[in-house]
């Protein structure tokens, strides 16, 4: 089904799962995806790789399980710096023989050796994906607070204008941990005349040291909210991961309540964060599950696929 589907009718709520560096076995991936279906999302997410080292095999055969084995849309992320036309059709092709209807259409980050070829930015992608595949679903990214190489905020909406121009059904924002930033970003948007679906991203930290590391990758701003509980968790790995799903949770249920399109949680591989994640959105009208706390979450296996 395509996600602009369900997003024309209703709030949806959706996971990401990543191939980390390296190869992330199609079993493993499973497993995880299989956990993570329990919670019934609208979709699951999976991305190139962590990092964007690239290991589209591993993303076209996980994302091919997740549709045709879990029953449940699968979201393709597809970028296109250092590919040609072929490379795209000819990964286009492999997710659509195996049922994929939905990709997440990226640039891709810079590196040495990933030179523009065919594509130099992602609202071209887009354009070729409507042109030579329009049945498919084709979401795109955005970023609350801009992106990292954009002069400024007005500069990267117009951006992302010309992705809804090229095509976009919906767009998927990067990770943020100021709802009240999103909130001015969607003003925005609305001013630009963006009006495709916007599905918020939310990443529940799990330790200091991963909240430093996304903030400095993504540019996404620590508020003193964030901070105060990480100074109250201390040195504890357990209490700092416990404060990161407990602020994610909150976020998630004040997105929810001031009516976004979609919740994404960015589960860095771990069904344990998922669980906990879901369970909080119980109260804002989703399904109810099996009731624990948040320590409970965190202590029953929260490492156990860490993709770090």
């Amino acid at each position: 089904m395509h996600i602009s589907s369900i997003l024309a009718k209703r709030q949806t709520f959706s996971f990401e799962i990543f191939p980390p560096r390296g190869d992330l076995p199609v079993e493993q991936a499973m497993h995880i995806a299989e956990q993570m279906s329990a919670q019934h999302p609208d979709w699951i997410s999976v991305t190139f790789s962590a990092g964007g080292s690239g290991n589209t095999g591993a993303t076209a055969a996980i994302a091919a399980q997740i549709q045709q084995t879990a029953g449940t849309n699968a979201l393709a992320h597809l970028t296109c710096l250092g590919s040609s036309r072929a490379d795209v059709d000819g990964f286009v092709e492999g997710l659509q023989l195996n049922g994929v209807q939905n990709v997440l259409a990226l640039r891709g980050d810079r590196a040495p050796g990933r030179e523009v070829i065919d594509f130099a930015h992602a609202n071209e992608l887009i354009a070729h994906l409507k042109r030579t595949a329009p049945e498919l679903c084709v979401g795109a990214a955005c970023y609350p607070e801009g992106h990292v190489e954009a002069p400024n905020l007005a500069a990267d909406v117009e951006q992302i204008k010309a992705k809804q121009d090229a095509g976009a059904d919906f767009l998927v924002t990067q990770l943020f941990f100021d709802n009240e930033l999103f909130y001015r970003f969607r003003e925005a948007c609305v001013r630009a005349r963006i009006k495709i679906p916007i599905v918020v991203g939310i990443m529940p930290f799990t330790s200091t040291k991963q909240i430093q590391r996304m903030a400095f990758t993504c540019g996404a701003s620590i508020p003193s909210a964030v901070i105060r509980r990480l100074i109250a968790a201390g040195d504890d790995p357990q209490a700092q991961a416990e404060a990161g799903i407990e602020y994610a949770c909150e976020q998630l249920r004040d997105l929810a309540a001031n009516g976004v399109d979609g919740l994404h949680i960015y589960s860095m591989n771990k069904p344990s964060v998922a669980r906990a994640t879901y369970d909080a959105l119980v109260a804002c009208g989703y399904p109810a599950v099996a009731g624990e706390s948040v320590a409970d979450f965190v202590s029953d296996g929260m490492g156990a696929y860490s993709g770090a």
